[in-house]
């Protein structure tokens, strides 16, 4: 008896376990919505390639109520995958912005 009740126990605190990491993993999702269309990207020269790295080309980001640039960055490659940039999106009279991620 006590060995099928501690199994329950241990198998009652894996589904715990599993139910807090998925909020966690949902709560880290940050939607951002504007309720203008962003100003035109500014000009950013790229820089010369770099082995192992993709250049992650810099983007107007909505803070506090206003856009702010943020320049541009090198990602470490993902052998295998495909580098999509971030961007704004139109949805009715709002702006969503669909982060850069890998493919």
């Amino acid at each position: 008896m006590k060995t099928s009740f501690r199994s329950l126990l241990a198998q009652s605190a894996l589904v715990v376990a599993g139910a807090i990491t998925v909020t966690a993993a949902s709560a880290a999702e940050v939607v951002i919505v504007a309720p203008s269309a962003p100003p035109a990207p500014r000009y950013e020269p790229v820089p010369p390639a770099r082995a192992g790295y993709v250049w992650d080309q810099g983007h107007w980001n909505w803070v506090h109520g206003r856009y702010v640039w943020v320049g541009g960055r090198w990602q470490a490659e993902r052998i295998g995958h495909r580098w999509v940039p971030g961007e704004w999106v139109g949805h009715g009279n709002q702006y969503r912005w669909v982060p850069a991620h890998w493919d």
